[in-house]
C-alpha cells in the first residue's frame, strides 16, 4: 500500500493496486481507493468497452466517489487487461465481473455494482441473474450496438430486484432518450436522470477539460446522492 493521508484526523489510504483471479491462475489488475472506515455502500465501478480502468472517465469517478467517503475499486476485463481491442463475450466478462465482486467483498460490506457502458450493462446482467448487491448505476446504458438501429434485448433489467440509476446524456447516440425512457418506465425501481447536451462519453475525452472535469463533478454528486437515498435516516 502505499502512503496515507489525513482528512479532518481520519486516516486516508491512497489509491492500492490489487488483483482479482477471476479463473484459476488468471488475474487481472484492480485499484481500490477510499477511506478507512468507509461509508456504505462500496462500488465495483467497471469500464467500458473502448478504455480500460485508467480512462478519465473511470479514474475521476472512482477519485470522486473515494472522496466522498466510498470505497471504490475499478479492475479491468481480460481484454483490456492483455492489450487486446475487441471485448471479450458477455459470459467473459460475466465471470471476471463476479471474481471482482468477490474481491471486493474481501474488503467491505454492501456493494453497488455500477458501470460505465459495457460495464454497466455487464452488471445489470449479474444483477438479473441474481448476484447480491445494494443497487445497480449504469453511465451510458449502450441499447443500441455501434453501428446498429435494432436495441439489444433488454428483458433481463425486469429480473433486476434492487433500485436501477441510468445516468444518460440527451446526446447519446447509442442510448435515443425515447427508447431509453421506455425502458425505464418499465421498471418500477429503476431512475433515470438526463445531462442535457451530453454525449456517450458525457464529454470526457482522453484529456478531460474543465467541462469535462465539471461533468464528472456532477455525476459524481448524483451518485453520493441517490445511494445516500438507498438508506433512509430511522424513525426511531
Amino acid at each position: 500500500m502505499t502512503g496515507a493521508a489525513m482528512t479532518g484526523g481520519e486516516k486516508v489510504p491512497a489509491s492500492r493496486q490489487i488483483e482479482v483471479e477471476w479463473r484459476p491462475g488468471r488475474r487481472v489488475g484492480a485499484l481500490l481507493e477510499g477511506p478507512v472506515p468507509a461509508r456504505d455502500p462500496a462500488v465495483l465501478l467497471a469500464h467500458g468497452a473502448g478504455a480500460g480502468q485508467g480512462h478519465p472517465f473511470l479514474a475521476g469517478l472512482r477519485r470522486r466517489l473515494a472522496a466522498a467517503g466510498h470505497l471504490t475499486m475499478t479492475f479491468d476485463y481480460p481484454y483490456a487487461a492483455e492489450g487486446r481491442r475487441a471485448p471479450d463475450r458477455l459470459p467473459v466478462l460475466a465471470e471476471c465481473h463476479r471474481a471482482a465482486v468477490r474481491r471486493l467483498r474481501e474488503e467491505a460490506g454492501e456493494v453497488v455494482l455500477a458501470g460505465k457502458s459495457m460495464g454497466g450493462r455487464v452488471a445489470t446482467h449479474l444483477a438479473a441473474s441474481g448476484e447480491t448487491c445494494r443497487a445497480v448505476a449504469v453511465y451510458g446504458y449502450p441499447l443500441l450496438p455501434p453501428g446498429k438501429a435494432i436495441p439489444r434485448d433488454t428483458s433481463h433489467l425486469e429480473a433486476i430486484g434492487v433500485p436501477v440509476l441510468f445516468l444518460a446524456g440527451s446526446r447519446d447516440r447509442l442510448a435515443p432518450l425515447p427508447l431509453l425512457r421506455a425502458v425505464v418506465e418499465g421498471l418500477p425501481r429503476a431512475r433515470l436522470v438526463v445531462f442535457p447536451g451530453a454525449d456517450h462519453s458525457f464529454g470526457v475525452g482522453a484529456v478531460p477539460d474543465a467541462g469535462a472535469e465539471a461533468i464528472l463533478d456532477r455525476l459524481a454528486a448524483m451518485t453520493v446522492e441517490w445511494m445516500s437515498s438507498l438508506y433512509p435516516a430511522s424513525s426511531g
